[in-house]
């Protein structure tokens, strides 16, 4: 199973970028994909979670500024980040928990995106 995630880059304080994660391989069914982030010095936190079923969770500082959503049908998360702050600088991360189609349960991380954010 492997993730492909796109769409960092560099920005200025107020502005927006969507990051965009399509997962492939041996997948059956996937049941959650997720964005973590980890700033330098700092440990990688959950940033924001989709599940299959629609149910949305948000870290508290991104709450109301960033949108989580997924096409299921394409296995594909997107993530879009408006009024960007200094603070949201990082490396992002695209995570799925999926069942293969060998019927192994599999924590699947993509290779990350560089999201920066000038102040």
């Amino acid at each position: 199973v492997q993730l492909q995630a796109s769409g960092g880059g560099l920005v200025q304080a107020g502005g927006s970028l969507r990051l965009s994660c399509a997962a492939s391989g041996s997948i059956r069914r996937i049941d959650a994909m997720a964005w973590y982030r980890q700033a330098p010095g700092k440990q990688r936190e959950s940033v924001a979670v989709f599940s299959s079923i629609g149910m949305t969770q948000y870290l508290g500082s991104v709450q109301g500024r960033f949108t989580i959503s997924g096409d299921n049908a394409k296995n594909t998360v997107y993530l879009q980040m408006n009024s960007l702050k200094a603070e949201d600088t990082g490396v992002y991360y695209c995570n799925a928990d999926v069942l293969t189609t060998a019927y192994d349960r599999l924590d699947a991380w993509g290779q990350g995106t560089q999201v920066t954010v000038s102040s």
